[in-house]
Parts: structure tokens; sequence; C-alpha cells
């Protein structure tokens, strides 16, 4: 099914948007919960299934959404569609501070491997389904685990990640990658892991254990803040169950609440 072509404005710089311009009966579809705006005459619809097979029967559509769940993502994809007789505007959002991505896939022989939250919305005629990943390392130690989503078609889709956007360009050669920090990656692209140096690196450099190897010749895109990352970050700087703070604001550090706020 050849995708629908979407006009589009990436809006902000850290906290950015994506606004999509819709032709008459043309049709965007996006993750669960990412819509931040829309004009009139747009209507939308969770649906199971992307709607990249119009003939698909009702297994088919229910296999391929109990397919997305399995990457921890929601089981109904919202269908945007512009229902009037001229162009109209919807946007959306990405969870957390980084970038949105605009992906070609006519450029990258239709077919674009991305981390399992990746996906933000993407032209109808899209399709969305799961890679396995083949080697069992990098399953269990590739950071990513087994499954990772897999976009393909001819149109525009958008994906999302944290901090600085990196894009390579591997024209055969092999990249080795903090195992979190992977976006995605075009077809061509081998992914699999190896052994963060010595054991005495492994142990004490901070890197993890693994690293993940990009070989081959196609796109890559790296992330310089994974959520993961920032998630724990937070997590280790947040108040304790009492309440109280670590000082960090303070040159005295956590001694500057001793004797309370006073």
């Amino acid at each position: 099914m050849k995708s629908h072509e979407l006009d589009f404005e990436i809006i902000g710089d850290d906290l950015q948007i994506i606004e999509v311009e819709l032709d008459p009966a043309e049709t965007v579809i996006a993750e669960a919960g990412s819509m931040n705006y829309m004009e009139e005459d747009i209507d939308f619809e969770a649906k199971m299934g992307d709607g990249s097979n119009p003939k698909a029967g009702f297994m088919d559509v229910l296999w391929s959404a109990g397919k997305r769940v399995l990457t921890g993502e929601s089981l109904f994809i919202t269908h945007f569609t512009n229902r009037g007789g001229r162009k109209r505007k919807v946007a959306f959002a990405a969870p957390y501070p980084g970038k949105i991505i605009p992906i070609d896939l006519s450029q990258i022989n239709g077919r674009f491997i991305c981390q399992k939250d990746a996906f933000l919305c993407a032209a109808f005629g899209t399709r969305l389904s799961i890679a396995f990943t083949k080697r069992i390392g990098a399953g269990f130690f590739g950071g990513e685990g087994f499954i990772l989503q897999k976009l393909e078609g001819d149109g525009l889709a958008f994906v999302q990640a944290g901090g600085t956007i990196i894009k390579k360009e591997l024209q055969g050669e092999t990249l080795r990658v903090d195992t979190g920090c992977i976006v995605g990656f075009s077809d061509g692209i081998k992914y699999n892991i190896a052994r963060a140096g010595s054991l005495k690196s492994m142990v004490f450099g901070g890197e993890g254990l693994f690293l993940a190897t990009l070989q081959g010749v196609g796109t890559v895109y790296l992330q310089s803040l994974p959520f993961s990352r920032l998630a724990d970050r937070i997590i280790a700087h947040a108040p304790n169950m009492g309440g109280s703070s670590k000082g960090e604001g303070s040159v005295l550090g956590k001694w500057g609440t001793l004797f309370g706020n006073r």
C-alpha cells in the first residue's frame, strides 16, 4: 500500500513537537497519547493495527496489534484523518527532552529498525511490526532486548530520541556503541554485542559489561541521552521518603539542611 504524502514542520529545540499538515482525506497514524493539538475537521480514531493492509482479517489485525504489546507499546494506534475540504494541521509531542527525527523510508530501502519506544507517528500506509534479535547474546545483553520495532513503507516516519542526535553513515566498518544510545538503523546494518574491553574495564569502567556493535552499509542514528539514563539520574537525586532534599543547590550540600529549612 502506497503511503500518504505528508507535509510537516518540526518546532522547538529540546522539547520538540512535530506539526503535520494533512490534505483532505489524508491520514497520519500516531502512538497513543502523543497528540498535542489538532485543528477542526480532523477526526481521530483508535484502531488495532496500522491500516497498511486493508484486506487483513480481524485475526490478522489482532495478531499484528498483539505483537506491538510485546514491545511495550499500546495495543491501539490512533488514526488522525482530515475530513474537511481544506488543509488542516495536527501536532504530536515527544514524551521527554530530545529530538524528533524524520525518516524517509523510500530513501533507505523501505525499512527502519528502531528501539522499542522510539516510534512517534508516520504516514498512513506505513507498516508497524516487530523485529527479533537473532543472536541470543544481543537479546540478553544488548540493552534493547530481543524485540525491536520495525517500520516499513515508502513514506515518512518520525521517531523520538533523547538529547542530541548523531547520524552515522556506515560503509562496511564497525561502530561500537553504548547499548542504550542506539535510536535505530536502516536495512543492511547488522546488530550484535561485544565485550567491553578487559575484565577490569568491564567492572570498573562504568560503561557496562557489553557494547553494541553495528556493522554494514547503511544509516545509524544515535542519541546522547537515553531516557533510561535520564530516569536513573532523576531517581538517584530525588528526595527520600521523608521528603528532605539533598541540598545540591547549596555549597554546604546535605549539611545545609541539617537544622531544617530555617
